[in-house]
């Protein structure tokens, strides 16, 4: 496709946001048969990508990948082709690499994407997915915007597939079982929750550095504002580390929405307001502080930004805490369950059978369980065409809740919000934020495509 005939990133939401939400009978009963092997494109190459990978291959064909960086393009092919050649009846060592992800999109041959891109890019390629029939398995946070989730929202319904965010802690033990304690009233009424991230993020002012050979920089800034290239955005060659494009304004959320879109999703999912959100949402009390900002429900409960565990659920009778291999949970004073350490004794499974065996036995609420992993669950989802554990509302509403609190980070004021309707309230907060604060998407024809 000519690059100049390419829609831009703000005229391809307008349009996803007003697509029809009702496709013919045929389109959307489209399905992958339970049998047939389903075909994945990786489009994003950079380190999560490089985990990622692993369990498509263990559970898919994948038969293309996509950067706008040579190396790590051809690293994650070779990676491919290396494991088919090991095991040629799961697939032929024939991986194609594409530089630009509209190339790999037009292939009638690929069923899903996987999307490990910059946030930047998140909801464009996603938008962009859907539209060519594609099902979408994209990292978290699902958008950069409030904007953007609102269209994948719609988008997801309007072209009829199946979406899964990367917010894998939902198909850990741990969480599910903090959270069914929640929704069960095992700590009695529901106060507060304190999730444990990182700060806001910043406005981008690195210095210009040497181009990196083999990266096409435009399209690596794609829709974001031009700016000179430097390392810390795109680190040179193979990296092992986490990209600190994450910190800046242009490209992510700082780790409000890098760590914020797993904790938070956490606190949703124990609230049970996947389907809504916040009513309000404040600052810090001191101006300029990096902790501090709430989220607070029409129910009085308040999510906490704060230095502690991870997720920390505050209920009338008790306490549960809850993060990656470690749980913890207080009923009246005393402990019922824990495993943080080794210095506990036992295991994490043990602990979190004890407090299934003692309080969860005849749960009235009984959430979601993941039977493989979270890869595992999307690939069934694709296949019985029912929703997987983190599909687009949840990823949508959970990203949406980064952004309002680092919107009030930003500016310092309170906003009154409609989760209904995805808007402020009451007069409070600024539009224009609703699609990235000061942001905008570059408009020129041809600087809107890459990974």
């Amino acid at each position: 496709m000519d690059r100049s005939m390419r829609t831009t990133r703000r005229v391809f939401l307008r349009t996803a946001a007003a697509a029809p939400l009702v496709l013919p009978a045929v389109l959307r009963a489209a399905q992958t048969a339970p049998n047939e092997q389903i075909t994945v494109g990786m489009i994003g190459t950079g380190r999560q990508s490089r985990g990622l990978v692993g369990h498509f291959l263990a559970r898919s064909r994948v038969v293309a990948v996509c950067d706008v960086d040579t190396t790590r393009r051809e690293d994650l092919r070779q990676r491919v082709n290396t494991h088919y050649t090991t095991y040629p009846d799961q697939g032929t060592a024939d991986c194609a690499a594409y530089t630009d992800f509209e190339h790999l999109l037009a292939r009638k041959d690929i069923d899903a994407v996987c999307i490990a891109t910059p946030d930047h890019w998140h909801a464009l390629i996603t938008l962009a997915a859907l539209k060519a029939g594609k099902d979408v398995y994209c990292e978290k946070p699902l958008t950069h915007n409030i904007s953007e989730s609102v269209a994948v929202m719609k988008a997801v319904d309007a072209y009829g597939r199946i979406l899964q965010t990367g917010s894998m802690q939902r198909s850990s033990r741990e969480f599910r079982v903090a959270c069914e304690l929640a929704r069960n009233g095992a700590a009695g009424r529901i106060e507060r929750i304190e999730c444990s991230f990182g700060d806001p993020a910043i406005d981008c002012d690195l210095p210009e550095e040497p181009l990196e050979p083999g990266l096409d920089w435009n399209l690596w800034l794609g829709p974001a504002e031009y700016r000179p290239y430097h390392s810390e955005l795109s680190p040179r060659g193979i990296h092992d580390h986490w990209p600190n494009w994450r910190r800046y304004r242009q490209y992510g959320g700082g780790a409000v929405a890098d760590w914020g879109a797993h904790h938070l999703d956490i606190a949703q999912w124990a609230l049970g307001m996947d389907d809504s959100g916040p009513v309000a949402v404040l600052p810090p009390e001191k101006r300029g502080a990096k902790r501090g900002a709430r989220l607070v429900y029409a129910n009085g409960v308040e999510v906490v930004h704060k230095d502690g565990f991870g997720v920390h659920i505050f209920g009338t009778e008790g306490e549960i805490l809850v993060n990656r291999g470690k749980f913890w949970f207080i009923r009246e004073g005393k402990t019922v369950a824990k495993f943080t350490q080794r210095e506990d004794g036992g295991t994490l499974d043990s602990a979190l059978s004890k407090a299934e065996r003692e309080y969860l036995k005849d749960a009235k609420v009984q959430l979601y369980r993941v039977r493989d992993n979270h890869i595992g669950d999307f690939l069934e989802a694709m296949r019985t065409r029912r929703k997987p554990i983190t599909h687009e509302g949840v990823g949508a509403r959970s990203a949406i809740c980064c952004h309002l609190l680092n919107l009030v980070y930003y500016y310092g004021q309170p906003i009154k919000w409609n989760p209904a309707t995805c808007t402020f309230a009451d007069g409070s907060g600024d539009p224009r934020w609703l699609s990235g604060s000061r942001r905008d998407y570059r408009k020129q024809a041809g600087q809107t495509a890459g990974a």
